[in-house]
C-alpha cells in the first residue's frame, strides 16, 4: 500500500469465493492484518496464496489494543483489519479502532463485501427499503426491554442468533409480536446447506423444533403493519384492505 491508513476489509461469510478481487489486494499489500482469530484468517490467507504477519484484535482485547494500533499507523503503517466472517464492526470487533483513528486523524477506507444480514433480508421478501438492524439481542438482562421497544416497530426487522437459542428466540418474538407476525428465517448463507424458511412466527418455531437448529441464523421480521386512522390496515401498495 502507497499510504499509511485503516484498512477495513469484509472477508467471506461462508464461501471462500466471495472474496473481492480488492480485498485480495489490499490483503496482500497492507504491512500488517488484524485478525479476530489468526487461524481463521491464516486459513484464508493460505487459500488466497498470501503470506502475511497476522495479530489478534478481537472483542477481550480490542480496549487495551487500540491506542497501540493507531499508533502504529500514525507512524506510517498500513494496516487491515477482518473478522472471523463477514463485515468488521457488524456484530463484530472494530467499532472502537475506527473511532480511535477517526478521532486521531487517522484516514479510514472501508470496502464493500459481505455481510449475512443483507442476502436475508434481501430474500425474506419484506420491504428492504427502510429496515432495522438488532443483530444479537442481550441474552438475559435488557433483552424483554429491548423487544417491547420493538412491539411497535413498523420497519423490518434483522436479528442474529446462535442455534441454540433460535427456537427460544422465535417463540419469544411470537409473545411480544404476535404468533401470525411473518418471518423469514435463513442459516448457513453462502455454504453448502443454506436453507430460508419462511412463515409465521409461530408456523418457524414449530419448524425448527421439529428440525434441529444447526449454523448461523439470521432472522428477518416483518414490521407491524401500518394502520390508517380508523383502523384499517394499509396493504404493501399503500392503500387499505378494502
Amino acid at each position: 500500500m502507497d499510504k499509511a491508513k485503516l484498512y477495513i476489509v469484509p472477508t467471506p461469510i461462508g464461501n471462500l469465493d466471495d472474496i473481492t478481487l480488492r480485498a485480495v489486494k489490499v490483503l496482500g499489500g497492507v504491512d500488517a492484518i488484524l485478525a479476530e482469530d489468526t487461524r481463521t484468517t491464516g486459513f484464508l490467507l493460505k487459500h488466497l496464496g498470501i503470506e502475511k504477519k497476522l495479530y489478534s484484535h478481537h472483542k477481550f482485547n480490542e480496549h487495551a489494543t487500540v491506542e497501540l494500533v493507531a499508533g502504529r499507523i500514525a507512524s506510517g503503517l498500513s494496516v487491515a483489519l477482518v473478522s472471523d466472517a463477514g463485515t468488521p464492526g457488524i456484530s463484530d470487533p472494530g467499532f472502537l479502532l475506527v473511532r480511535t483513528c477517526i478521532e486521531q486523524g487517522i484516514e479510514v477506507e472501508t470496502l464493500p463485501g459481505a455481510t449475512a444480514f443483507v442476502p436475508a433480508l434481501v430474500q425474506s421478501g419484506f420491504p428492504c427499503d427502510r429496515f432495522c438492524f438488532e443483530g444479537f439481542l442481550p441474552q438475559k438482562k435488557g433483552r424483554a426491554k429491548r423487544l417491547a421497544a420493538l412491539a411497535g416497530e413498523e420497519r423490518t426487522m434483522i436479528f442474529y442468533e446462535s442455534p441454540y437459542r433460535v427456537v427460544k428466540a422465535l417463540e419469544q418474538f411470537a409473545a411480544v409480536f404476535g404468533a401470525e407476525r411473518e418471518v423469514s428465517v435463513s442459516r448457513e448463507i453462502t455454504k453448502k446447506f443454506e436453507q430460508t424458511v419462511r412463515g409465521t412466527l409461530e408456523e418457524v418455531a414449530a419448524y425448527f423444533r421439529a428440525h434441529e437448529p444447526k449454523g448461523e441464523f439470521v432472522i428477518v421480521v416483518a414490521g407491524r403493519p401500518r394502520c390508517k386512522k380508523g383502523g384499517e390496515e394499509e396493504n404493501e401498495l399503500g392503500g387499505s384492505d378494502e
